[in-house]
């Protein structure tokens, strides 16, 4: 199996660091709004990465947090706690909002079939972690005093930009413009491990510290949170491309001071979801989520397929007209399997099957290229194979795809089924006197008793597999 590594640049052969088991850190949610759909696409790919993974024979334990306090509204430092924000907005607690909207989150997670992480970590239940990590920090001379906040000193690494190789007077302050420099720290780079109550005194959440009361920054959660399940040495390490700096730079930065080695050995980060004005995000536009999606009349399922037919570290472009397109992708392969499902005979074609599946284990081995995979459940479909070997195929295939494909077929082939049997008999008699004009090739009379049906108020439409009736 290979996979690109932002670290170094280059697609690599994947060797856990134990054989036969991965660890796998995933930078969770700030749990202060709605998830985008543009947070989601990289969820789904981070489950796309997990399932292909436990599908290729390892033993996963995948780690997730939740960002409930410390994540400023920039990334220098500065502006409002996320969650204080959230709590503003809407009149409740942080907890409240805390509690609401990681509920949401996960049920947006159930909905596009992401399977929850083995361990869920609430940065707010690991406050001891974080107090013990900087206070080592401190002591090794990594991190530093100032103004009542406590830093990491990047100064005292030999490589700080780690993911490209930047020069740190090309970057501005926090990534992003109009941030105003913290007069505090003694290098630009430099970024908060621990705020006291000098810096937010409208904090809500504050815990006693060896420095004052206060709360963690964002960045150190991360690297506690992974090392309290994972330990000292993690194989793959998840997240979105913005996050790379400088929340990912930053843990590498805190961890490696702290351990004294190598933390993490693969960084996998999936590209944005751009609409088509740019970089989608929650303060611009429309507000897309999959409640949003529901609402005009999408499964979740569709958009999950949508995203895997793109490889994860290409941007994707979403539109109404491009998720419409999916969907009608989508409907056709299902439309491909309810026949399947009445003619299912026979025994499973070993040598076909595993054949078919060696090809969806390669495309997903070449650093995990869904497209490819999905070409891959295309060609079962137009296989010589017989139904049981197909249907065994993609049912197997959605262990990683997650696309629900047989379930939804087998609820398709029922409504219809429910549909026909809900036909009165005068339209039923007309619908047999077309299907013999038809095979009479009288298509001038076909076309008189179908004027007729519809009359009746329901439509005839010829498909691929046959003949389809429904009310109008």
């Amino acid at each position: 199996m290979y996979l690109y590594n932002s670290l170094t640049h280059k697609k690599e052969e994947f060797i856990p660091n134990t054989a036969g088991k991965v660890g796998m850190y995933t930078c969770g949610p700030t749990v202060y709004h709605f998830a985008h759909i543009g947070n989601l696409r990289t969820y789904i790919m981070e489950d796309v990465l997990e399932k292909t993974l436990r599908y290729s024979g390892y033993d996963v334990k995948r780690v997730m947090n939740i960002t409930d306090v410390g994540h400023l509204t920039s990334d220098g430092d500065t502006g409002d706690d996320k969650m204080l924000k959230g709590a503003k907005r809407e009149h409740k607690t942080v907890m409240e909002i805390a509690k609401f909207y990681t509920d949401a989150f996960f049920e947006d997670c159930r909905k596009l079939n992401i399977k929850t992480p083995d361990a869920v970590e609430p940065a707010t239940s690991c406050i001891d972690e974080f107090i013990k990590v900087i206070s080592s920090l401190i002591e090794k001379g990594y991190a530093y005093e100032a103004g009542g906040n406590i830093y990491f000193d990047t100064s005292k690494l030999e490589k700080y930009y780690v993911f490209s190789d930047f020069k740190e007077e090309d970057l501005a302050v926090g990534v992003r413009e109009g941030v105003e420099e913290d007069g505090n720290k003694r290098n630009k780079a430099d970024f908060v491990l621990w705020f006291t109550k000098s810096k937010f005194d409208d904090q809500e959440l504050k815990w006693e510290s060896p420095w004052g009361i206060g709360y963690p920054g964002w960045h150190i959660e991360c690297s506690c949170i992974s090392m309290k399940h994972l330990g000292e040495y993690l194989d793959i390490h998840c997240g979105g491309i913005d996050n790379a700096f400088p929340h990912h730079t930053n843990e590498i930065a805190q961890s490696e001071a702290y351990i004294g080695h190598k933390w993490c050995n693969y960084w996998f980060h999936v590209h944005h979801l751009n609409d088509e004005t740019g970089k989608m995000s929650k303060s611009k536009g429309e507000f897309l989520t999959v409640s949003l999606l529901e609402q005009k009349g999408y499964k979740p399922v569709v958009y999950r397929f949508f995203c895997l037919q793109s490889h994860y570290r290409k941007s994707l472009v979403f539109s109404w007209d491009n998720l419409k397109n999916a969907e009608a992708a989508y409907n056709k392969l299902i439309e491909k399997i309810i026949p399947m499902l009445a003619d299912k005979s026979g025994a499973v074609d070993e040598k076909a099957f595993g054949e078919l599946k060696q090809s969806f284990l390669e495309a997903l081995g070449n650093d995990i290229n869904t497209a490819q995979a999905v070409t891959v459940l295309y060609d079962v479909l137009k296989s010589s194979a017989n139904n049981a070997t197909k249907l065994a195929l993609i049912a197997d295939f959605d262990t990683v795809l997650g696309f629900d494909l047989i379930a939804n077929a087998e609820a398709a082939a029922a409504e219809a089924e429910a549909a026909g049997n809900d036909i009165p008999a005068e339209v039923q008699e007309l619908l047999e006197q077309r299907q013999a004009a038809r095979k009479e090739k009288n298509f001038a009379l076909a076309d008189e008793i179908r004027d007729k049906i519809t009359a009746l108020g329901y439509e005839v439409r010829e498909t691929r597999q046959g003949t389809e009736i429904k009310k109008i």
